[in-house]
Order: structure tokens, then C-alpha cells, then sequence
């Protein structure tokens, strides 16, 4: 026998699931493009989990249509709070995607650490300064410390 599943649990689930896709996007993205979708999808998660939140499954739409009975209502605020998100999340979308066009436009790339090498470039050329070089990834050798004479004749054998 099969256990019965809900639309609760099935709703809740694609709520978790569309988080997580959305933050496993931004994490292991690459390209910029890609993590404001990832953004958006996890943003979506999100509305969804709100509206869940607020809803009460046994009640009616929060309108007074008659002054006699008052049977359960689901909570408005909720529901205005996603609204909110939607219309704010539609403009930082909109803002995202512009800056992407003018890093496209100035970089060529929207690669991400691209960018970043291109824009620490940009930053100590017109800084005038030396950049720092990485350490974990160095153009040439690193170089060895320079070891006392006497330490450098004992482990070379000669006395």
C-alpha cells in the first residue's frame, strides 16, 4: 500500500527544491548571466514558501461578502508581502541584467573570474599602483629562503 502524498508536501517540496536549485546555481555557477538566473529561481522558491506560509488550507479568500457567518480566512499579508517581493524582485532583475550588458560591453567576457582579473587590472592601472600577484598560483617559481652557509654546508656534505 502507498503511502498518500499531499499537495502540501508536494508544494512544500518544490518550494525546498527551487531554493536549493537556485542556490546550487549561484554557488557553482560561473558565468554571471547564470547566477542572477539562479538568483531568480531561488527567489522563486522563496514567494512560494511565503504564500504556503500564510495559507490555511480549510479557509476561504479574506473578502466579507455577507455580515452573517465569519468562516476561516486565509491571512492577507502574506500574500501582499510576495506581491511585494515579486515587484522589487523584477526591478533588482532589471538592474542585474543591465550591469551585466555594460560588464559584457567593457570586459568582453561575463565569465566571473575574468572579470574580477580584468577589473583588479583596471583598478591598479588607473590606481598606479603594483597589483598583488596571487601567491597560490605565481607566474614563475617561488623563491627559496635563503639559508645560512653553515646549514647549507651540512645538509651538502661538505665541511
Amino acid at each position: 500500500m502507498m503511502p498518500e502524498i499531499s499537495l502540501e508536501l508536494i508544494l512544500y517540496t518544490t518550494a525546498l527544491g527551487l531554493i536549493s536549485i537556485g542556490l546550487a546555481g549561484v554557488v557553482l555557477s560561473r558565468h554571471l548571466f547564470r547566477m542572477v538566473l539562479a538568483l531568480v529561481i531561488a527567489e522563486a522558491g522563496a514567494n512560494l514558501m511565503l504564500v504556503l506560509a500564510g495559507y490555511r488550507w480549510d479557509a476561504v479568500a479574506p473578502i466579507l461578502t455577507t455580515l452573517g457567518e465569519h468562516p476561516p480566512m486565509v491571512d492577507p499579508v502574506p500574500q501582499a508581502m510576495v506581491l511585494t517581493a515579486i515587484v522589487i524582485g523584477v526591478g533588482i532583475q532589471a538592474l542585474a541584467v543591465s550591469i551585466l550588458i555594460r560588464i559584457r560591453q567593457r570586459y568582453g567576457t561575463l565569465d566571473r573570474s575574468q572579470v574580477a582579473e580584468r577589473m583588479d587590472a583596471e583598478i591598479a592601472d588607473t590606481a598606479g599602483i603594483p597589483r598583488d600577484v596571487s601567491q597560490e598560483s605565481p607566474l614563475g617559481e617561488r623563491p627559496l629562503p635563503s639559508l645560512p652557509d653553515s646549514t647549507v654546508e651540512i645538509r651538502g656534505g661538505h665541511s
